[in-house]
């Protein structure tokens, strides 16, 4: 475990990164990515936070929070249902309008439903949508501005911030037993779905599309994190959500981590220099973690909740060997000229 004062400790210091640094949180009126866009703005200078939800409400009370924090501080909110890959592209194109570059992408959108497949215009289910086809969506049109960060030669420190981070859960499809492998005769999962099909298919696609993004853009650095048990509005969605919330603080509270805690881990994860991007591993001073493939520095880390990478595993190992990168990687962008350029249902 990274220990919580060395954490705290690097986030104190990202001052030295000069003013004015960029970063988009999607889904970041509540939860772990408004933490962490607090967190951002506590600890840096004049920062320009964009925050993506569909509540306005929430937004105010965010905007008003990140204010109080830091009153250099500029707050957008861009009001958008990102289930609809549409509405992704809208929401970057006035990103796109707006800024040169782009430091920090931080997505954790996504609910926790029962309901099983629910198709949203697209052809796709919503909840596979937000915790996948969306996220990587914004990864695709944003890239252009995390490059030019990357390339920034006015940036302070000798420190060029340009990453990506994705919430979900890196071992998802292996945890409880899980087989680590995808269905790439229906990876939309459009005539198989399942509520635990869905899971394991999203994580592991967060995985291996990440993994091909580290490889082809080597300036910029892409993590996926596992939060751990944090106390969110994810079961916000269920008529017994609130309930059931009460009732898993209560059991689980002694292993829970504390929101604020959570959004300074994630911080650190979005920021450390332990994260590097492949073009900059072997310029980094200290220490640098493996890579998801095993490689030091290689651009794509899966890391836990306590900041640490997570241990080899066979079982995804295997689905690597397999192609499961480049599998995934086709897949991801016939859904999107599908969905994007010509409009139709995905497959």
């Amino acid at each position: 475990m990274v220990n919580l004062q060395t954490v705290k400790s690097h986030n104190a210091s990202l001052k030295s990164l000069g003013s004015g640094l960029v970063a988009v949180f999607v889904g970041g009126t509540s939860g772990i990515s408004l933490s962490t866009a607090l967190a951002f703005a506590r600890h840096t200078t004049s920062p320009k936070i964009y925050l993506i939800g569909r509540s306005q409400s929430a937004a105010d009370t965010a905007i008003a929070s990140i204010k109080t924090i830091n009153p250099s501080a500029q707050s957008t909110f861009l009001q958008s249902d990102i289930s609809l890959l549409k509405n992704v592209d809208t929401t970057c194109t006035e990103i796109l309008a707006k800024e040169k570059r782009l430091n920090l992408l931080f997505m954790t959108p996504g609910y926790f439903t029962l309901k099983g497949r629910d198709e949203t215009a697209e052809g796709l289910d919503r909840k596979f949508s937000l915790h996948y086809y969306a996220r990587m969506r914004f990864i695709a049109n944003l890239l252009p501005l995390l490059t030019a960060a990357a390339q920034d030669s006015s940036a302070s420190a000798g420190f060029r911030l340009s990453r990506v981070v994705t919430v979900l859960d890196p071992h998802g499809s292996v945890r409880a037993g899980g087989s680590g492998s995808l269905d790439y005769s229906d990876l939309s999962l459009k005539n198989s779905f399942s509520s635990s099909k869905c899971a394991a298919h999203a994580t592991l696609m967060n995985d291996l599309y990440l993994e091909a993004m580290a490889q082809r853009h080597p300036l910029t650095s892409f993590v996926h994190t596992y939060p751990s048990v944090v106390s969110t509005g994810v079961m916000r969605e269920l008529w017994f959500g609130h309930a059931f919330s009460v009732l898993l603080k209560t059991l689980f509270r002694p292993f829970m981590v504390p929101l604020e805690e959570s959004g300074e881990r994630h911080l650190f994860a979005a920021t450390s220099r332990r994260f590097p991007a492949k073009a900059e591993a072997e310029e980094v001073e200290g220490d640098v973690e493996i890579g998801s493939d095993g490689i030091k520095g290689d651009g794509c880390y899966w890391v836990n909740w306590n900041d640490e990478v997570f241990p080899a595993n066979n079982r995804l190992e295997k689905t690597r060997a397999e192609g499961g990168v480049e599998k995934v990687v086709q897949h991801t962008d016939e859904v999107f000229k599908q969905v994007c350029e010509e409009g139709k249902s995905c497959p």
